[in-house]
């Protein structure tokens, strides 16, 4: 029998899985796992205090340590977390930014002492700064300072490791942050030229060989529901690029000037509601990426169904990495050129969001590019209101969220059910240990050793010198993140990022006008206007909930406290206290909620202030919520509260029953 003749097909994309939580060593055993089920690539995720330079004894690490991601605070740990993977045949992404040189310098000592040659190792280091300041948050010191150690990164690894990523350019947080498609194209693309003007005016790579360090830059987009204009987007980014890439930096080899990125499909979108209908959103959002050949992504990593509820198991993950193969191995799509090629349809709409994008790129660049345009709040501002419009287009049920606000009638899951309702729990005694550690990292070492590294890298900081190479020799002599951290603070300072939440009055998100009379009524009977703080306890920066229901709570005729992201229990009971407020309302994503809530808690009866009732955002289990309602909380609130207003009127209430106990 003559076998039919087997196609001839492309290679896949990098299949990857976001992971990593707890321990270093369990984080190890995860990947190892992952990639025995055929993963090809990693792609760490860091806990908080890592990624803000912060050791786990820290007192703003407190509550946050393990809880989104690994800890990494000296190079025992990152020689843990690849214990048994040859780094040297590893493709590494690292999620990091205001810290990437060190984590990078890190993961550099842990392969040498493989053994691996430098010039082979490949991976990413995201290393996107701007959009921490827009989206994210884990930013840690002003923006000029901030560039720099970015372009330190590019320089180094250009002629060390020249197969390794620098930095992706990262529209995923932008996303998140509620960016329509033409904010994403321009937003990401405004922060690569940032970043490339000034590596070019640093002249820390010569002339001739700019075009390679262009050609190593890469990105990290989102992929939404709106499955025709994500395509779209991700076509016009390839374009815009090229035309930036030859015209701005007159850049003539076709290979430098390509469109190189990597996608984590949109969070944003799951849904605590109905769960399981977030595997079909995860799947549609993931063709985007892969069906246009000309735009397809060159590594994928997907969230699991369950994100919106907690951590994912081994298990969830599993299910998003056989997405990826089943559609690389069992389709035919692979075996065509891009089938999109000569539609009237797609062009038309690719040559649109081209045009909207470079008028928004105009724009940045008229008011001295991406920096000047993060410092004058004018793109955070811009998230701010496209994400207040996209809530309201929820709200309103202009748009449908299937088992959300519309076809809201079901089943019980049977996904969520079990002993771990479906998701993954950090254990407590996690950060308990890993203070332990490093207190006995930090006796075992030579201090000499340290005092010797740490001074190199703060004379390296203080005279512009490139950083790199004393953060390796800091991570081998036994330097902690959180002293790698603070001597670039105390060089280069800290900074606190604008809100973007201005003086928006909007009534189209329901009725507002009911909530502003009982806003005005319980505010007669307390002698002044209701005063509601915001607080982002922790270290835990995605601000995009505590800022929308910011704006709402001032919508509705509150005068609002907030003040940004990563402030301490401390802080949020002395602000409360000397701003006389009525109610607070802590947001938390990073599950943490136990930890902290319970501190601001102890603080405010320490403080006599325990009359302020207290409220609670975040993605939190029921058990969890029941908890917090133990301690003393008003209310608890999760991804399914997604009537802002009903929020709104639901703290009215609370302030006017607590007014009513006060009398």
């Amino acid at each position: 029998m003559t076998l039919p003749d087997v196609p001839e097909r492309d290679r896949p994309w990098i299949f990857r899985t976001y992971a990593g939580h707890s321990t270093a060593a369990e984080s190890n055993k995860l990947y190892r796992t992952n990639l025995a089920k055929g993963q090809t690539g990693l792609s760490v995720a860091f806990d908080l205090p890592t990624q803000t330079g912060y050791d786990p004894d820290d007192l703003l690490a407190r509550g946050e340590v393990g809880k989104v991601g690994v800890p990494v605070a000296h190079l025992g740990d990152m020689r843990t977390l690849f214990q048994d993977i040859p780094l040297e045949r590893m493709n590494t992404s690292m999620t990091i930014n205001a810290t990437a040189p060190w984590l990078l310098s890190l993961y550099i000592a842990a392969a040498d002492e493989q053994g691996a040659d430098r010039s082979l190792l490949s991976g990413t280091t995201q290393n996107d700064i701007i959009k921490e300041y827009l989206s994210r948050g884990t930013y840690v010191f002003p923006p000029a300072p901030s560039l720099r150690l970015t372009t330190d990164v590019i320089a180094w690894t250009y002629s060390n490791m020249p197969k390794w990523n620098p930095m992706n350019v990262c529209s995923y947080h932008l996303q998140e942050a509620g960016a329509t498609p033409v904010q994403e194209l321009s937003y990401a693309l405004a922060t690569a030229i940032a970043i490339l003007d000034n590596l070019k005016a640093g002249g820390s790579i010569p002339e001739k060989d700019f075009p390679k360090a262009v050609g190593r830059i890469s990105f990290f987009v989102n992929a939404g529901m709106r499955f025709v204009t994500e395509l779209c987007k991700m076509r016009a980014f390839t374009e815009l690029w090229d035309e930036i890439c030859r015209e701005r930096y007159g850049i003539e080899d076709e290979r430098y000037r390509r469109f190189r990125y990597g996608v984590q499909v949109n969070s944003l979108g799951l849904t605590e509601q109905q769960p399981e209908n977030n595997v079909y959103r995860i799947l549609i959002e993931m063709l985007a990426v892969v069906l246009s050949k000309n735009a397809r992504a060159r590594a994928v990593q997907l969230p699991a169904w369950n994100e919106a509820l907690g951590l994912p198991r081994p298990f969830d993950q599993q299910w998003s990495l056989r997405m990826q193969q089943i559609v690389a191995f069992e389709t035919d799509l692979l075996e065509y050129g891009d089938i999109f090629d000569g539609s009237s349809e797609i062009t038309r709409k690719v040559e649109a969001l081209k045009d909207e994008a470079r008028e928004e790129l105009a724009r940045i660049d008229d008011m001295g590019g991406a920096v000047a345009a993060v410092e004058s709040s004018y793109m955070k501002r811009k998230l701010v209101e496209a994400n207040t419009a996209r809530l309201s287009g929820i709200e309103t049920g202009n748009q449908i969220v299937v088992g959300v606000n519309k076809y809201i009638e079901t089943e019980p899951s049977p996904l969520a059910t079990g002993e771990d309702g479906g998701i993954l729990t950090v254990p407590e005694h996690v950060e308990a240990e890993a203070i332990e550690k490093i207190k006995a990292w930090r006796d075992a070492r030579s201090q000499a050793a340290v005092d010797q590294a740490l001074a190199e890298l703060k004379s390296a900081a203080s005279e512009g010198r490139n950083i790199m190479e004393p953060s390796i020799a800091a991570a081998k002599a036994g330097v902690t993140t959180g002293e790698w951290g603070r001597t670039l603070r105390d060089i280069f300072g800290e900074y606190r990022a604008p809100t973007g939440v201005g003086q928006s009055v909007r009534d189209d998100s329901g009725d507002l006008e009911a909530v502003r009379k009982d806003v005005d009524a319980v505010s007669k009977t307390l002698g002044r206007r209701l005063k509601f703080l915001v607080g982002k306890p922790g270290l835990d920066g995605h601000s995009n909930g505590a800022e929308q229901i910011a704006v709402r709570a001032r919508d509705c005729g509150m005068e609002v406290v907030y003040e940004g992201i990563r402030l301490t229990p401390a802080q949020i009971v002395n602000a409360a206290i000397e701003e006389d407020v009525h109610v607070i309302g802590l947001s938390i994503l990073s599950g943490s909620h136990l930890a902290l809530v319970r501190d601001v808690m102890e603080r405010l009866r320490v403080a006599g202030a325990d009359d302020i009732p207290v409220i609670v955002g975040g993605i939190i289990p029921d058990e969890d919520a029941a908890s917090l309602k133990a301690m003393g909380v008003a209310a608890v609130y999760t991804p399914k509260n997604f009537q802002l207003t009903e929020i709104m009127a639901d703290i009215v209430k609370i302030a006017g029953t607590g007014s009513q106990q006060a009398a």
